[in-house]
């Protein structure tokens, strides 16, 4: 019987290819086995994200727990803004790749720079301790310098007023546009006004935005296309495009 020669070439060749293969299936079994726990950590990134942005992100809290007691999602069709029913594990990342399930954005309502967009909206009531609804939590994203930013917005019963936001996904320049996750300057949104009295998205991210009061939030000085980024994603998710016909509704229904 042949000796297998480990130092010729179809020897080394071959125990390379057994190394591979042996690798090949530990990486993809442990891919497999940690699934369960990434999906678990996934899920509680999204609740703290959301609890931060409806100002109930405190320390030592169970995030699990407080999200039970306080939060219900619920699915709304963005060009009618009533709810869905019916609807579960919905992922509107995902949806707004399937062309059964998204909507193409016309160039000319495209502040967000996004092209396309998925029919549905996962929203996020946040309910008082007497089991009334005391403000919605939205997501929103645009594109940035670098990257697609995505964040969560919390809005009033007026639909109007910003109760807080966070920006939990973006991969902009540190130090410059990636500012637009620091809490400081997020803090500036707290109070401003989405709309106009004419119904209009008013709420503007630009060079001297604070001189309105009202409206306005300095941009984020040496990032022009990360300010415009998080301008454009505004004034194309609370226009008559994105959550413009659900807020109007959210507003009329107040606090029921």
């Amino acid at each position: 019987m042949a000796k297998f020669n480990k130092d010729s070439t179809g020897g080394t060749l071959t125990v390379v290819v057994l190394l591979s293969l042996i690798c090949s299936l530990f990486v993809a079994g442990a891919a497999v086995l940690l699934k369960p726990t990434q999906d678990i950590q996934k899920q509680l990134d999204k609740q703290k994200n959301i609890l931060q942005a409806a100002g109930l992100m405190k320390e030592n809290i169970n995030v699990q727990d407080v999200y039970g007691k306080f939060i219900e999602p619920r699915i709304v069709d963005l060009a009618t803004g009533d709810y869905v029913e019916g609807m579960s594990n919905f992922d509107a990342r995902q949806a707004a790749k399937d062309p059964a399930q998204n909507v193409a954005i016309a160039p000319e309502d495209d502040k967000a720079n996004i092209k396309v967009r998925a029919k549905y909206a996962e929203v996020y009531l946040v309910k008082d301790e007497a089991d009334k609804v005391a403000q919605v939590v939205l997501p929103m994203h645009g594109n940035g310098l670098w990257s697609t930013i995505y964040a969560f917005v919390a809005v009033q019963p007026d639909g109007n007023t910003i109760n807080g936001l966070t920006y939990y996904d973006q991969a902009e320049t540190a130090g410059l546009g990636g500012e637009i996750a620091n809490p400081r300057w997020q803090a500036h949104f707290v109070g401003k006004k989405l709309f106009n009295e004419k119904g209009d998205v008013a709420i503007h991210v630009s060079k001297g935005g604070m001189n309105d009061k009202e409206h306005g939030v300095d941009a984020l000085s040496g990032a022009t296309l990360t300010s415009k980024g998080v301008d454009g994603s505004f004034k194309y998710w609370f226009s008559q495009n994105g959550f413009g016909p659900y807020l109007a509704k959210f507003k009329a229904a107040g606090a029921n």
